[in-house]
């Protein structure tokens, strides 16, 4: 055993095997339902030097404000993106970081994020969440709830690497007809435009950065076809959230389906889609649950409590 104080402000019990061998790796203080107070009071109490954490279970972020004045000096994030992490203040303060963004042979292996994305883009389509309501509800009118089959669909995928891949082959696995955008990989692609203008259904796939923030916005969405859909398993970031709502409104776009949104850490609450939604626009939105199965962070977190 080293000289670990973890603190784990994640839940990791229903992960078997996964509690016992972050105890093998140091001394381990677990706040699996706690807030930011709870957290920094803790690492200040037990001169806390790491902290094992994952944005999908996290409503917070961890910066400045928790870290200033502790111990810690590593931070292990059992995923690929790390913006619940101030960045700036860890390079100021030599806090290494630990995730998953380069670690291939283990993503690879992880297709959950795209599995949710070809549920959201199936839910849609089907009208799924809202037939399931209609039967609860004491109806039975199939009439009600005419979908749109994937098969001969075009559907454009934004961003290919792992995931956007793990995408394509699902929907032509569906014998659907599929388009990529993506100008850092060698295959045949369309442009933004044209694929706005031809495709049913878009899906992104992308980082979060200073090219790609709110690349989708009014004019990407004022291309699109009658009765075409969106899904969004990267980052709230990537599109203008007013722009999406505005579409749906117009009638520019028929679905939004995601599973974040822009402002996660802060006042989540108040996103334009979650306030579209409640106002019964046609919006699937989850907590931020695309890696979030057994099988994915049971493998994950091995992978990521072994670096420590």
């Amino acid at each position: 055993m080293g000289n670990l104080k973890i603190a784990v402000i994640t839940p990791v019990s229903h992960l078997r095997g996964i509690r016992e061998l972050i105890d093998s790796k140091g001394i381990s203080f677990y706040l699996e339902t706690s807030n930011k107070d709870q957290v920094r009071e803790l690492l200040l109490r037990e001169n806390i030097n790491t902290i094992v954490c994952n944005p999908n279970q996290q409503s917070y972020k961890i910066d400045r404000d928790l870290l200033n004045n502790t111990k810690v000096n590593l931070i292990n994030s059992c995923s690929t993106g790390l913006n619940h992490i101030d960045l700036d203040y860890c390079k100021k303060y030599n806090i290494k970081i630990q995730c998953h963004k380069n670690d291939y042979e283990l993503i690879n292996q992880l297709p959950s994020t795209s599995e949710l994305a070809f549920g959201l883009m199936l839910s849609l389509l089907r009208k799924i969440p809202d037939s399931n309501i209609h039967v609860k509800s004491g109806r039975w009118d199939y009439t009600k709830f005419m979908g749109r089959q994937i098969k001969d669909l075009n559907i454009g995928i934004i961003g290919y690497g792992r995931l956007g891949k793990m995408m394509d082959r699902f929907c032509k696995a569906f014998e659907a007809n599929t388009f990529i955008y993506d100008p850092y990989v060698d295959v045949h692609q369309t442009t933004l435009e044209e694929m706005f203008k031809k495709c049913d259904v878009v899906s992104l796939h992308v980082h979060v950065n200073k090219e790609t923030k709110y690349m989708i916005n009014k004019k990407l969405l004022g291309l699109v076809k009658n009765d075409s859909y969106l899904i969004n398993t990267s980052r709230g970031e990537i599109v203008n959230e007013k722009d999406v709502v505005d579409a749906l409104e117009n009638g520019n776009l028929s679905g939004y389906g995601t599973d974040v949104i822009e402002d996660e850490f802060n006042d989540w609450i108040d996103s334009p889609i979650i306030d579209a939604m409640r106002r019964g626009l046609n919006i699937i939105c989850t907590p931020h649950t695309g890696g979030m199965t057994i099988e994915g962070q049971t493998k994950a977190y091995k992978w990521s409590i072994n670096k420590l």
